[in-house]
């Protein structure tokens, strides 16, 4: 009879729980499956070394590699957030002199052009390079090596005597992943819940984008990044150090007293 069960006779000197409990059957473990599967961490890994090509730390949690595909910048989130404002408003600017500039007989190629960069996410502020904000910090990722090369860049910038809370990530350092990003509305990044950033886990401002080379350009004269031109390292540190040491002095300024209201 099919599914019927018999009684399995015990070895000699062995009590039948004993001679059950002898040959278990434990399952093969599981490997994730190509799509990601497997826990939330698994899939996180997945998708950033599959996906992207990004080499991962081991451990918990995940933890890129930089120094390889890229490196990074970080910097405090009230200057991060200042910078891009001011590179996106300088985007726009040249944006704005290149139509001026053409004649009639390229508007109808420049309006299909600005449709189809909208529709691929080409409108964000700046040329896209990712950047990720994580307990008040900004991290903008930058080709490989640029660590290396940004002592030398303040210093010919001349920033390199102020103290600015500029600093660089490269080789054999580790930055936490943040989790894979969700499709935003098209044309914009995903803005990540202030409350994430507040309380130290890293999320996506602008979310990397799979088939981008990271390293594709040199490490001292540009940033990576798909959508757009790429935007030069000297021209994006010296915003930032600027931004940087403006932050500095507000927080070095002494607070305004409150005007007190007389009685009598």
């Amino acid at each position: 009879m099919v599914g019927a069960s018999h009684p399995v006779p015990s070895a000699p000197g062995l009590p039948p729980s004993s001679a059950a409990a002898a040959s278990p059957v434990v399952p093969s473990p599981r490997r994730p499956r190509e799509n990601g599967g497997g826990s939330a961490s698994e899939r996180v890994r997945w998708w950033y070394e599959s996906v992207l090509g990004w080499p991962t730390a081991p451990g918990e949690p995940v933890r890129l590699r930089t120094g390889v595909r890229f490196d990074v910048l970080d910097v405090p989130a009230g200057a991060g957030y200042a910078t891009l404002e001011r590179l996106g408003r300088a985007e726009q600017a040249k944006r704005t002199e290149r139509v001026g500039r053409a004649g009639l007989a390229g508007r109808a190629e420049r309006a299909g052009r600005a449709g189809a960069a909208g529709a691929d996410g080409a409108g964000s502020p700046v040329p896209g390079f990712p950047v990720a904000v994580q307990g008040g910090r900004m991290l903008l990722l930058v080709a490989a090596g640029a660590a290396e090369e940004l002592p030398g860049l303040l210093e010919w910038l001349e920033w390199g005597s102020l103290p600015l809370d500029l600093t660089a990530v490269g080789t054999g350092g580790l930055m936490d992943a943040p989790p894979v990003p969700e499709p935003g509305p098209a044309g914009l990044p995903p803005r990540p819940p202030e409350r994430d950033g507040l309380r130290g886990a890293a999320v996506w401002l602008r979310p990397p984008v799979p088939g981008c080379e990271v390293g594709s350009s040199p490490p001292a004269l540009s940033v990576p990044g798909c959508a757009g031109t790429a935007l030069d390292l000297a021209r994006l540190v010296h915003t930032l150090a600027t931004q940087c040491h403006r932050v500095r002095l507000a927080a070095s300024d002494p607070p305004r007293a409150r005007p007190v209201a007389r009685v009598g």
